[in-house]
């Protein structure tokens, strides 16, 4: 059985993933404007004393040569240490804890949207009349070529602004959700959309199609018991790299809305230069991505025996 090798080299190169992402942070973090002592200490607003500087770059390691600033932070990110946070002063890692639910909340609810609305668009679609694909498949172009913030504005206007029947921004109740979830899930939707349906066309195509439609299983039932699960590979690889996306996504689209989650202290962190948790939210969106590529992997072959004993 060839599935654990699979899933050895599956994360190693997950493990590869990180280190670059880690890597290209701490290039961004060094090349940035800015004096990292100054931003510990508080901002130009503290007025700390050129001692007090010094003292803080001693501490932290700022005065060493830049390749053993590096070496440390690799080090204390392998021991899980993504650091404290510059201005709230507790552990990155709480930091982002305290916030994470309200994004994968919101990011999980899009996702399962989005799903749900390309498996029923494709599924509808797939094969039928010029006019109806036509419709349909101009409306997932413009969904698809709309950021995020612009169809999240537009359902503020519309919906809690001028038919005042959703709230424009929180996060009490399920409610304060729809809107959020609608402006993520409709550019992933409109995306997988049409990655599913040239698939199920081609499969609808195939011989095997045709021979259950023969013994006459109805149009529906080919379609789901036999056509689907042969579409899906696409979509799937299409949604694990998509989810990443959301995720950030997500992080945008709670600014617009007002929701708390990783948006909120990310664009407090870059606004008061707090380094260590714009790192740490970049690794965690990088391992969420990782992580989606390797369930997606094992999916493949739940979805497709003939895969189970292929190499990679």
């Amino acid at each position: 059985m060839k599935l654990l090798p699979t899933l050895l080299r599956r994360l190693r190169d997950g493990v590869v993933v990180l280190w670059a992402a880690a890597t290209l942070t701490f290039i961004a973090v060094q090349q940035s404007a800015g004096d990292t002592a100054l931003a510990i200490l508080g901002g130009p607003d503290a007025m700390p004393t050129p001692a007090m500087l010094a003292q803080v770059r001693a501490d932290y390691g700022l005065d060493e040569p830049l390749w053993v600033q590096y070496g440390h932070y690799l080090a204390r990110l392998a021991q899980g240490d993504l650091g404290e946070s510059y201005r709230l002063r507790i552990p990155v890692s709480q930091a982002i804890g305290e916030q994470v639910g309200a994004t994968l909340a919101l990011a999980s609810a899009a996702a399962l949207l989005a799903v749900l609305l390309a498996l029923v668009s494709a599924l509808l679609t797939a094969n039928r009349g010029r006019r109806l694909r036509a419709l349909v498949s101009g409306v997932e172009l413009v969904l698809s070529s709309t950021p995020n913030f612009v169809i999240g504005t537009l359902l503020l206007l519309a919906f809690a602004f001028y038919f005042h029947v959703l709230p424009p921004s929180g996060s009490s109740g399920w409610r304060s959700l729809v809107l959020p979830t609608l402006a993520l899930a409709l550019p992933i939707a409109a995306v997988l959309a049409q990655v599913l349906r040239q698939s199920l066309e081609q499969v609808l195509e195939q011989p095997f199609i045709t021979q259950a439609r023969a013994r006459g299983m109805s149009d529906t039932a080919v379609r789901l018991r036999h056509a689907l699960r042969h579409a899906l590979i696409p979509g799937l690889t299409i949604s694990a790299e998509m989810f990443g996306a959301l995720l950030a996504g997500a992080i945008i689209t709670e600014r617009v809305f007002g929701r708390p989650g990783l948006g909120r202290i990310t664009l407090q962190a870059v606004t008061n230069q707090d380094i260590p948790v714009v790192v740490g939210v970049v690794l965690f969106v990088a391992t969420v991505f990782v992580i989606t590529n390797i369930a997606v992997d094992l999916l493949y072959r739940l979805i497709d025996p003939r895969l189970r004993g292929a190499a990679a």
